[in-house]
């Protein structure tokens, strides 16, 4: 027989037991499925994730108070956790060190590295903004910043303008509009909020400008915003506001490394440090809640793909037992066909095709049902349609495998029948 006919063969053998074959197919793509659908929400879920997160771009770095101390798929830290010296130095040094209005000010002066400098404060979450006609939903959040804030977290001005440094100075009531608040409140036109009056929780602002719309994502929609000074968010929320958040951008990536040096020097002194003490104040990069997360979805990864590999193997197993099945159901039909000539490697073939197409069915049921099922997870988070094609490579050649090992002792089984003891069996 040809290569063709043997395969023609082997499908017709395939297609003739549905139920059988369907409930192996079936097991195996359980297995893949998993694995494709985790490994595909993932993937768009750090899609959106280092979107919302690295607003800044890769040449930017803030000071903050302290990490954000993001844990993925944990609890709440224990104490014992920590029982280095230089941590719990660390841990002491940190608590209450808020960077206050007098030492965000005094690094924007004494620092004089060539890089931009922006302060900024936040305010208020979960508001709602008014005009005389419309309101928004309570999902509207209130920043705090300075005549660089939209340049170091990635904004551009629609319509009006920016804020100027006499406006910053004298905290007033000015703001400018994410492009979902002016689109809510003007949805004819959002250029008609330019001078106009809204109600940002309670309090009248006059609207000097409107943002372009912006990459948001489920973790932080940048739309839905109100900027305005940290002077005004320090008059008005005095009670509410923490610590200020100092942005540094620099002109080329290859310069951070000296910029974050420079500015940890800078600071030191302003935080009243030693030279011994440990410090008090956070470096971070903007995309590092991205790279967090990305790090921490590796172990689950490879957890899907230890559970994937068991349910493999227990599939091999039960499509070996099929195999074994199909072999006794066929004895007669083997020892006719090595009655009219057919050889130990044809009936191999035989065999050996039918395993490795049954996983490989397997294998495209799983994929395309895993991508499908995943993908809505990239609709959620209103990212674009995810394919991971490094692991649907890896799955059609594991499945290959599967299909391959399977096979591999009834076709030899099959190929040492004795003719004429198979053409005499019942």
């Amino acid at each position: 027989m040809t290569f063709k006919d043997t395969l023609a063969l082997s499908w017709r053998n395939i297609s003739g037991n549905k139920l059988r074959t369907g409930l192996t197919v079936a097991i195996i793509a359980l297995g893949i499925f998993a694995l494709i659908m985790i490994v595909t929400a993932i993937k768009a879920a750090s899609v959106s994730l280092t979107t919302s997160f690295s607003t800044m771009g890769a040449n930017s770095f803030s000071l903050r108070f302290k990490d954000r101390n993001i844990r993925i798929g944990g609890g709440r830290q224990r104490d014992n956790e920590k029982t280095s010296k230089s941590a719990l130095r660390e841990k002491k040094s940190n608590m209450g060190k808020v960077i206050t209005y007098e030492e965000a000010k005094a690094f924007k002066q004494r620092y004089n590295f060539p890089a931009k400098v922006g302060l900024a404060l936040m305010g208020p979450r979960n508001i709602v903004c008014n005009n005389d006609r419309k309101k928004t939903n309570p999902d509207i959040t209130i920043l705090g910043g300075d005549e660089n804030y939209l340049e170091l977290n990635g904004y551009t001005i629609a319509y009006g303008r920016n804020f100027t440094e006499s406006e910053i100075e004298s905290g007033r009531s000015i703001c400018l509009l994410g492009s979902g608040t002016a689109q809510k409140l003007y949805p004819d036109n959002p250029e008609k909020a330019i001078d106009r009056v809204v109600n940002v929780d309670h309090t009248p602002y006059r609207v000097i400008g409107v943002l372009e719309d912006k990459s948001s994502s489920a973790f932080f929609n940048t739309s839905k915003i109100v900027v305005t000074s940290y002077n005004n968010i320090r008059r008005l929320y005095a009670s509410q506001s923490t610590s200020f958040n100092i942005g540094v951008m620099v002109a080329d990536q290859k310069m951070m490394d000296a910029a974050i040096g420079e500015a940890k020097g800078t600071f030191r002194p302003i935080r009243k440090l030693n030279v011994k003490d440990e410090i008090n104040f956070y470096v971070d990069k903007s995309d590092s809640i991205a790279q967090t997360f990305l790090s921490a979805s590796l172990y689950l990864q490879y957890a899907m793909l230890a559970i994937a590999l068991i349910t493999l193997i227990g599939s091999a197993i039960c499509l070996m037992n099929i195999m074994l099945v199909a072999v006794n159901e066929r004895t007669k039909e083997i020892g006719l066909i090595k009655a009219l000539g057919g050889t130990k490697n044809e009936i191999r073939s035989q065999f050996l095709y039918e395993s490795v197409l049954i996983s490989l069915l397997g294998a495209v049921a799983g994929i395309i049902s895993g991508i499908l099922v995943g993908n809505l997870v990239s609709i959620l988070l209103k990212t674009g349609f995810v394919v991971p094609w490094g692991w649907v490579i890896i799955g059609v050649l594991v499945c290959s495998l599967v299909g391959l090992a399977a096979g591999l002792y009834p076709a030899y089984k099959a190929s040492k029948l004795d003719p004429i003891v198979a053409l005499r069996y019942e």
